[in-house]
């Protein structure tokens, strides 16, 4: 009988690790950012962004509406991840 791991079939996207972790907890530290998804908020109001992040040597979720945030990390190039970062709050904007 064939296993299915010989098919070499991969997941469509990638499964997060850690809990999810407030955007305030990060913000103004260094993060790593190691890949990420947008898709349509669960509320029904725009979209969201859900990234997978190591902060202080911990993996954790951060996800977000900031369409400031999701318009950057769209900008990197997909060889561009993992990448460092810090989020900082300027005028009420990330």
């Amino acid at each position: 009988m064939t296993d299915f791991k010989s098919f070499g079939i991969k997941p469509l996207e990638k499964s997060y690790e850690g809990d999810k972790i407030k955007i305030d907890k990060v913000l103004n530290k260094k993060i790593r950012i190691h890949y990420f998804k947008i898709e349509p908020s669960k509320t029904g109001k725009g979209n969201c962004l859900y990234m997978q992040i190591d902060v202080d040597g911990e993996k954790r979720l951060l996800w977000t509406g900031s369409s400031n945030l999701m318009y950057m990390i769209q900008q990197v190039a997909p060889n561009g991840f993992p990448f460092n970062t810090t989020i900082v709050k300027e005028n009420e904007r990330l």
